[in-house]
């Protein structure tokens, strides 16, 4: 696998006539990830390029960009261990060169829910994922659909500047009790781990309710179900505008925040249209 630290190092590697799919992340690697390294193969990729980087610019004042989890020897061996082609890890500066300016804008799809709650992430996701393709140049871009939200933003993004660029959306990977997989679940205590699963008993009990077409009534089921924990949001959207449906008939998204201490989890079931 070839470690790329700067620019200049991923467009010397990149290979001419080989399909690039890849994969972006920001390390700390699980199962989940590995998922879509085989997604972007399935999707016809035949070299897998995987970015980690800890993006500054998508975190609040007062999150976790310090402390979040980070471990270049194991994410080295997982990638090896899945046989990927080149490993771009940059620095800030590489990143973000002194006096940087530009940024990109999503409006829409980007304001309610994480965007409502957390100023400026996805202007800074958005950012982030145009320059890494810049970067990249790749055919296939495989994210995780536990990030709902953030793949309709990058979705947004490409659509409306023309990047060319095939997104792909890997089904999100769950531990055995449901919880969806994420870095941040190693930020929590057993107790505390024991009950983080409410927040998928809480997506699926909403789920249950649908067949009332009644918004209300399927949030609320929800809350009952997480009444033990800090709820941040419990909802049902349109996976389009993350806006409240304006009816049944198409594609739903019940998607969730709650925090359980001092970590922040995030989840969400999507449930096509019934024909």
């Amino acid at each position: 696998m070839i470690v790329a630290k700067t620019v200049e190092e991923v467009r010397k590697a990149h290979p001419a006539g080989k399909r690039i799919g890849f994969v972006p992340t920001m390390g700390f690697l699980h199962e989940g990830h590995l998922s879509l390294i085989d997604v972007a193969r399935a999707s016809g990729a035949d070299f897998i390029i995987v970015s980690i980087f800890v993006n500054p610019r998508q975190f609040g004042p007062n999150e976790d960009f310090e402390r979040y989890p980070r471990d270049e020897t194991k994410d080295l061996a997982l990638l090896e261990s899945r046989n990927v082609d080149l490993l771009f890890f940059p620095a800030v500066d590489v990143m973000y060169p002194p006096g940087s300016q530009t940024t990109v804008q999503v409006g829409g799809v980007a304001k309610p829910l994480e965007g409502e709650r957390r100023p400026g992430h996805f202007d800074g996701v958005a950012t982030v994922v145009l320059k890494l393709f810049d970067i990249v140049q790749p055919d296939i871009a495989v994210f995780g659909r536990k990030d709902a939200q953030q793949c309709a933003v990058i979705e947004r993004m490409v659509r409306d500047l023309d990047v060319p660029v095939r997104l792909v959306f890997g089904e999100t990977v769950r531990e055995a009790d449901g919880l969806a997989m994420s870095s941040r679940n190693s930020y929590l205590s057993p107790d505390q781990r024991a009950l983080a699963p409410v927040l998928q008993r809480a997506l699926r009990a909403g789920e249950r309710e649908l067949a009332s077409r009644n918004v209300e009534w399927v949030e609320s089921a929800m809350r009952d179900v997480a009444k033990g924990v800090d709820v941040d949001y419990l909802v049902l959207v349109d996976p389009e505008t993350f806006e409240p449906p304006s009816d049944f008939e198409r594609d739903l998204l019940l998607a969730g925040a709650v925090r359980i201490g001092k970590t922040r989890l995030i989840d969400n079931i999507r449930v096509p249209q019934r024909r």
